[in-house]
């Protein structure tokens, strides 16, 4: 399982441990990563995911999982938010579709 963000795309970064005497030494910072259980509103049922807790609060602003995955650049999403996006889409289509 790889450390990166399923909906955001963000991974570990590398920087410096800088001491008071200016001494760098080599660190890594990774990203706060939770597994998640998400409830789509358009499946009717719940997604589990490992994302970042920003990306946790993105999802919230916008709403929820449905029109935060709708809006995302599919280049950022993994290929389990990729597929679920285009759930999303379809399920919204036909619904559209049935009612017009």
């Amino acid at each position: 399982m790889s450390r990166r963000c399923e909906l955001t795309g963000k991974g570990p970064m590398v920087g410096h441990n800088v001491s008071h005497a200016n001494n760098k030494t080599k660190r890594v910072f990774r990203p706060n990563l939770q597994t998640i259980s998400l409830a789509s509103e358009t499946l009717g049922q719940k997604v589990k995911l490992r994302i970042s807790m920003n990306a946790l609060r993105s999802v919230d602003r916008s709403g929820g999982i449905d029109p935060f995955l709708l809006k995302a650049k599919e280049t950022n999403l993994s290929e389990r938010a990729l597929r679920l996006k285009r759930q999303i889409a379809k399920k919204q289509e036909s619904a559209k579709a049935q009612a017009a």
